[in-house]
């Protein structure tokens, strides 16, 4: 029989062996992998549209102005930059023998007007001696032939005014066919705005854009008054966009901000940019216009709103897998998988309609092989 302070060593080794042994499996055990999780809650879901390529800010009004006729430029009265009202000039093409000319028929006109002055003057005189003839021949003083004779020539006096009224109109139609052909030397702003480029210098010949032969633009004048976003959607969701429903707009240059719009247009026409991105532009306002300085040609981003349901059960988008199913935390912080009946969705939030519920919490990553369901897992702490 083994003496006792035998039996005492053999139960302290094994002891220490089976702790040493415990020890080395707990540190060396595979531990949970970490999760990032996110808490059921209340909150508002929308149902949104959200252009497919980026889009434009436009002005409501933007013209390229070119000279009515071709000719050599004389005057530049503008710059790029520069801000002009309507009807203020912005260049002249050389145009001295239009003046010329609208000097001659000026001068042709008052030559007419005297003229006519002259010859009506006549024809009254003419027929005051005709009324005279007739008294003296009802008194027997003339003979009637005499009569007939003032009569024609007071008629033909009369014609004479006439024709000559009929050349100081004529007169007047050169003086304006003359004056439209200097107007169409000089380029004029059609309405008020900035002057985004000029196209030109003084001594240099310019032309106006063929049919068909894109030529620059003289002048180029935007209204940077009024201004809206233009943005391509894509033509399967393009029936599900109303003219004055909400929209969101976002700018590329004006990081971090979100402005509120309506949409005012969704064009009639399908835009075949390529044969598979076949877009639909879709046009919205700023509801108050950015405090910031827009430029034209800005990149914008229009995301407008097909519905909106306030203080709904809603669930991350990104956490549900392509069955519908989400991975919710259960007991002993293992993974539960449960299907879920959905509503209203967008790419951030989706409508619970059953099979979750406030407080529960749900996986958000699946970039983890390891992670399914039945797995402990060890939620991350949160940021």
């Amino acid at each position: 029989m083994p003496k006792p302070k035998t039996w005492f060593r053999l139960v302290v080794v094994v002891l220490i062996a089976t702790a040493l042994a415990y020890a080395g499996w707990h540190f060396t055990r595979p531990k949970p992998p970490e999760v990032e999780l996110a808490t059921i809650g209340r909150g508002v879901v929308e149902s949104t549209v959200v252009n497919t390529r980026a889009g434009t800010i436009k002005a409501c009004r933007r013209a390229k102005l070119a000279p009515a006729a071709g000719g050599q430029i004389v005057k530049l009265w503008v710059k790029e930059g520069d801000r002009v009202k309507a009807g203020q000039p912005l260049l002249e093409l050389w145009n001295r023998d239009l003046a010329a000319q609208r000097e001659v028929t000026t001068r042709q006109l008052a030559t007419s007007e005297e003229r006519r002055r002259e010859a009506c003057i006549m024809a009254d005189n003419a027929k005051r001696d005709a009324d005279r003839s007739q008294q003296l021949a009802d008194k027997g003083f003339v003979s009637p032939q005499s009569v007939e004779d003032a009569r024609a020539q007071a008629r033909s006096r009369q014609a004479n005014c006439d024709a000559m009224a009929a050349d100081v109109k004529r007169a007047q139609a050169q003086i304006r066919v003359t004056s439209a052909g200097l107007e169409r030397t000089t380029l004029t702003a059609p309405f008020a705005g900035i002057v985004a480029r000029v196209t030109g210098e003084v001594g240099e010949y310019t032309t106006p854009s063929p049919p068909g032969i894109p030529t620059p633009p003289a002048v180029d004048l935007i209204d940077d008054s009024c201004l809206y976003v233009s943005a391509p959607m894509d033509e399967v969701d393009a029936p599900k966009i109303k003219p004055g429903q909400t929209a969101r707009i976002t700018l590329d240059a004006i990081s971090g901000q979100t402005f509120s719009g309506k949409v005012r247009r969704i064009a009639p026409y399908v835009t075949e940019v390529e044969k598979q991105a076949r877009t639909v532009d879709v046009e919205a306002d700023f509801d108050t216009p950015p405090k910031q300085i827009l430029l034209v040609g800005y990149s914008a981003d229009v995301e407008a709103i097909i519905e909106k349901r306030d203080n709904v059960l809603r669930v991350p988008t990104q956490a549900i897998q392509q069955d519908g199913t989400v991975l919710v935390l259960g007991a002993d912080d293992k993974l539960e998988s449960r299907s879920l009946k959905t509503g209203l969705a967008n790419w951030a939030f989706t409508e619970v309609v059953s099979g979750l519920k406030a407080g529960d919490r749900v996986l958000l990553s699946f970039d983890q092989e390891s992670v399914k369901a039945g797995v402990k897992v060890k939620p991350k702490a949160a940021k």
